[in-house]
């Protein structure tokens, strides 16, 4: 985490005072996340557990609480008896009392433990309910990379192809000066010159455009200037799903178990210690018509001992709800295995299709170099020309593309897998 940190400080610190530093893939994952609001979350969940788990703990402390009453009533205790010497006065029919009550659990089949419990397990669901959802950021981020990337490559071939060309100007110009080649095949040159240079401008504008989409989503300044790093990704496919959906699952599921244990011990008896101490009028003593103190302590027990089989169908339907959960999780691995040889076949597709690409541009290649001779001595027609140099920048973007392709396609498959910084 800390080493996550510090990477990241230093992204932003290059994207801020030196736009011109190469962004790379990793970078552009970690800023996403970083930025998505959503991101926030797990902190504010983390606060709100401990604020629920707090309140847990706090009600096996003692529960004071102030009473107090002032009463008239119409009737009140008289003795229907008359004895020499004896005077038995009747309450008074206005009667005030003030006490401070506490009460103590003693027992209660440590469901205050239980309750504790299950909050944990909701926290650690809902902090993970927030990983899988940051965790799908990194399919827009290879998008949006990669577009800008392609585009990228597109550029710097369009600069070497406009290179070439000038190259060949350069060549035609001292051709047409000795009257070996006709004018004419010149401008057939320049005009393919301009062209390529207006396509520059296109794919400039297209990067931009890619790269502000990147921003974006980032939540970072991006320079037009600024050189993407083309990725090297490796993959295993021996290591098995990581993904962070499968951790997501299992931690609902314990959440579920933990409801049950809870629901298990709430019809357990609840032994609880009392305590009054009270100032009234009358006291305890109800021929007393003075005000006096006075103070009760004992116990009591609360036992819920038949509930008609609801704690039973409770547990019984969290039972359910956890089988279901094992079935969305089953079906979960189903389909992303089904992704994952998805995704290996396009990395084979690639891969195939670029052992072909280094053939051709070796071959087109070889074409252009005698074509360029051709050319000098007027053998062949600047269109002529063209024709095989076209082919030989088409095969070279072509290999560029699929080199790309393959990349993302690995990208992709990292992140099918369950991909981990």
């Amino acid at each position: 985490m800390m080493k996550q940190a510090f990477l990241l400080i230093i992204i932003m610190w290059n994207l801020g005072a030196f736009a011109q530093e190469p962004l790379s893939l990793e970078a552009c994952y970690i800023l996403a996340e970083k930025a998505y609001p959503l991101s926030r979350q797990s902190a504010l969940l983390g606060e709100k557990s401990d604020y629920e788990q707090s309140e847990i703990r706090k009600t096996a402390l003692p529960q004071l609480s102030l009473n107090g009453s002032a009463t008239w009533q119409s009737e009140v205790i008289k003795i229907p008896l008359e004895m020499p010497g004896t005077n038995i006065n009747p309450p008074n029919k206005d009667q005030y009392r003030a006490t401070v009550d506490v009460e103590q659990l003693i027992y209660n089949g440590n469901s205050i433990a239980k309750r504790a419990a299950l909050k944990e397990a909701e926290l650690k669901a809902e902090q993970q309910q927030v990983e899988v959802t940051l965790y799908g950021l990194k399919n827009r981020v290879n998008q949006y990379f990669f577009n800008a990337l392609l585009l990228q490559e597109q550029s710097d071939m369009l600069e070497a192809k406009q290179k070439q060309l000038e190259a060949r100007l350069g060549e035609l110009a001292s051709a047409v000066k000795f009257g070996t080649v006709l004018p004419s095949e010149k401008n057939v040159l320049h005009a393919e010159f301009l062209m390529v240079h207006q396509e520059k401008i296109r794919v400039k504008k297209d990067k931009e455009t890619a790269l502000n989409q990147l921003s974006a989503l980032i939540s970072a300044e991006i320079d037009s200037a600024v050189r993407l790093l083309k990725p090297d990704i490796s993959i295993i496919q021996a290591k098995g799903l990581q993904r962070p959906e499968l951790r997501f699952y299992d931690l609902k599921s314990e959440e579920l178990t933990q409801r049950q244990k809870l629901m298990g011990v709430e019809n357990y008896p609840r032994l609880l210690g009392f305590a009054q101490a009270g100032y009234g009028n009358p006291g305890l003593n109800m021929l007393n018509n003075n005000f006096e103190d006075f103070y009760i302590v004992g116990a009591r027990l609360r036992w819920r001992f038949f509930d008609w089989g609801r704690t039973r169908d409770k547990k019984q339907a969290l039972e359910i709800a956890k089988e279901i959960m094992t079935t969305e999780k089953e079906t979960f691995v189903l389909n992303n295995n089904t992704a994952l040889q998805l995704a290996m076949n396009e990395i084979d597709k690639y891969r195939t299709l670029l052992q072909a690409d280094r053939k051709i541009v070796a071959l087109r290649q070889s074409i252009v170099s005698s074509s360029q001779s051709q050319l000098k001595n007027g053998v062949i027609t600047a269109s002529e020309f063209l024709t095989e140099f076209n082919k030989l920048y088409s095969a070279r973007i072509n290999q560029k593309l699929h080199q790309l392709q393959l990349e993302l396609a690995k990208a992709n498959y990292r992140i099918v897998q369950g991909y981990k910084e």
